[in-house]
């Protein structure tokens, strides 16, 4: 890129009702690159904000018994507060009620006046108070319904100013010819077109019927007009820099990015575009159009009760894996499915299986071979590196055209090296015979995920921030220099343990809504759908005759054999010191090598009633504490004899 400013917007947000998932999104995605940006050394510059004036305002605030204004700032502080909770950066939070931004609105105006795209007519036409545009009858369902909301529209006829859009046409076709990513994705570019080429009227860019909005300037002496709420609300673009007032920010005037709903891309991409080059400003880099999320394949709806509400999921599941899920889940610009089960899916599987479990695997080596400390200069993985490299070199790109969950499956491909590379090196069976490899392996694996750490710091910032701490390095522009653009190594590390960044979670789910959180998996078997036990309470007291009729008893596993279909099951046969070993099946498998539990003694609850797991008779249950450190197995301090009691 050659801009040195980068300047990020999401939609300014109507307050006609709270933030659900699709704000949370569109508002996600653009924190997301302006943090990109910034590890890139650029200036940035994110706006955000609420769209506060119209007729649908008006009657809202008046059906709750308020003022305009009164609504509006209850509404627009949901929002702000809601953004301040999610750790949003945002550099300018604005208002179309700010003064500041009328009086640039009205300044606009007077100068399309004064280019002579602005004239007084008389318009008539099919108006939509939901959708605040103006449809032709051709366009209606049914000749009277909105095409894009549904609701019934009625005729308006009033005296208004018009913006001569039509003088336009080939001015944007060219642009998007010249400029083919303009509008991303591609597919919702070809929409555009078809729309421009089917010839565009003169806009209507002033109200009468109404009075809630930005009135025009006191020297036309037309104190019945109003301006048109999409004129105001797309210049709040440029009045959030100071355009028309005092210009103060206007260095970041070249947008890289507009980020918008699919629903309000045609106001964007050919509205605003008009309203600039009538303006004599440079048009956006990017104006890119995300699709709608749905709840478990239904249209949210109040009436149904299925809307997502984005602090409930936080409160439940956490910051970053909701930012995680929202940004892996859906390729940009289609539609996205929200469900309990695929984000549970996510933490479980991506970021607890592949990311967390990764540094446990490194910091639980780190201890055991080296004490936390460790370096190595052998090239033992010069090509695992190379194939790393190949895939950082393409991650740029793909941020800023949007194709976020490409640039994460590209990231968990090198997560996924850096499992596959442990499991072929065995490092439990070299320890002894050449420490020098094990050590290169972990440099291997530590360098990896300090660039991991920089690369995922977009999308989930506290966990790689506390990746980029167990590591000893910092989250930075100077270090993504370094690690990323440079390709450049660290050359030694001395680890730091954290707590496990990502908790496994047993759904648990009451109705339609996210009403408390689910039960973080505490033991490995429950993640086979086992009933899990009881928590221990006030309540959950037991005697000594009952713990007496617990059979616990040491045993040696004398084989260790993988489940088909399982990535976390190990068959095991344990010596319990009767006439055959017991079968058990365990969910271990991703703490434990089977070379780390052949011959060893474990402890067991021998007196359990025999169980199916994958189809398997499992005969007792081996004992594991489980904690923010990982999971361990219970074991004798010292060899006994199999089948000894515990007591």
């Amino acid at each position: 890129m050659s801009c040195k400013n980068i300047y990020i917007t999401t939609p300014i947000y109507y307050v006609n009702d709270v933030a659900h998932i699709g704000h949370a999104y569109t508002t996600i995605i653009a924190d997301a690159v302006t943090k990109y940006s910034k590890l890139l050394g650029y200036r940035t510059f994110l706006l955000t904000g609420t769209d506060e004036h119209g007729q649908k305002i008006e009657q809202s605030a008046k059906k709750n018994g308020k003022s305009p204004k009164e609504y509006a700032d209850e509404i627009s502080d949901s929002f702000r507060k809601l953004w301040d909770d999610f750790k949003i950066e945002y550099d300018y939070f604005i208002r179309t009620t700010d003064e500041n931004h009328k009086s640039g609105v009205q300044f606009a105006f007077k100068k399309m006046l004064e280019n002579g795209d602005i004239y007084k007519d008389k318009y008539s036409g099919n108006y939509c108070v939901s959708c605040e545009a103006f449809f032709t009858d051709t366009q209606l369902i049914e000749g009277v319904a909105c095409p894009d909301c549904g609701k019934v529209t009625s005729v308006l006829s009033e005296e208004s100013y018009f913006f001569r859009l039509s003088n336009y046409t080939e001015k944007l076709l060219t642009h998007y010819r010249e400029n083919p990513d303009f509008i991303l994705p591609h597919s919702k570019r070809n929409e555009v077109i078809a729309f421009v080429e089917n010839g565009l009227k003169d806009l209507s860019v002033t109200r009468t019927s109404f009075d809630w909005g930005v009135k025009l300037p006191a020297e036309m002496n037309e104190p019945h007009h109003v301006l048109y709420v999409w004129l105001d609300a797309l210049l709040n673009y440029a009045t959030a820099l100071g355009y028309g007032t005092d210009n103060s920010k206007m260095e970041f005037w070249q947008p890289k990015l507009h980020l918008v709903g699919k629903d309000i891309l045609r106001f964007h991409a050919i509205y605003w575009p008009a309203f600039l080059m009538s303006l004599g400003l440079k048009l956006p880099d990017h104006i890119g159009a995300h699709g709608w999320w749905t709840r478990d394949g239904q249209k949210m709806s109040k009436s149904i009760g299925n809307v997502v509400k984005p602090r409930d999921v936080v409160e439940t599941y956490g910051l970053d894996p909701f930012r995680y899920f929202l940004l892996r889940e859906v390729p940009f610009g289609q539609d996205g499915d929200f469900s309990e089960k695929a984000l549970i899916n996510r933490i479980n599987g991506d970021l607890s299986n592949s990311l967390g479990n990764l540094l446990n695997r490194l910091l639980g080596m780190a201890e055991k071979y080296f004490d936390f400390k460790f370096s190595s200069k052998l090239a033992v993985f010069k090509n695992e590196e190379i194939e790393i490299e190949k895939i950082i070199s393409r991650l740029e790109d793909l941020m800023f055209k949007l194709q976020i969950h490409k640039y994460l499956e590209d990231v968990w491909e090198i997560l996924a090296i850096g499992n596959r590379v442990i499991q072929n090196s065995e490092p439990w069976k070299k320890i002894k015979t050449n420490p020098e490899q094990v050590e290169s392996l972990l440099d291997f694996i530590a360098n990896l995920l300090a660039k991991v750490s920089i690369l995922l710091y977009p999308i989930i910032p506290d966990s790689s921030k506390l990746i980029a701490k167990s590591l000893g390095i910092e989250i930075s522009a100077e270090n993504y220099d370094l690690l990323i653009r440079k390709s450049q190594k660290i050359e030694s590390f001395n680890l730091t343990v954290v707590p496990p960044l990502f908790p496994k979670f047993e759904p648990k789910i009451e109705s339609n809504n996210i009403s408390q959180k689910n039960n973080i998996v505490q033991n490995s078997q429950i993640e086979e759908n086992l009933a899990p036990l009881e928590e221990l309470s006030g309540d959950g007291l037991i005697s000594i005759d009952q713990f007496k009729n617990v059979s616990m008893r040491v045993g040696k596993i004398v084989s260790v054999d993988e489940v088909a279909k399982s990535k976390k099951l190990y068959k095991l046969r344990v010596d319990l010191g009767e006439s055959r070993p017991r079968q058990i099946i365990a969910g271990i498998r991703e703490f434990y090598s089977a070379d780390e539990l052949l011959n060893s003694q474990v402890c067991v609850v021998a007196n359990l009633q025999p169980a199916k797991l994958m189809g398997l008779t499992s005969e007792g249950m081996i004992l594991a504490v489980k904690d923010n450190d990982g999971l361990s197995l219970v074991r004798p301090e010292r060899e006994r004899k199999n089948g000894s009691k515990l007591s």
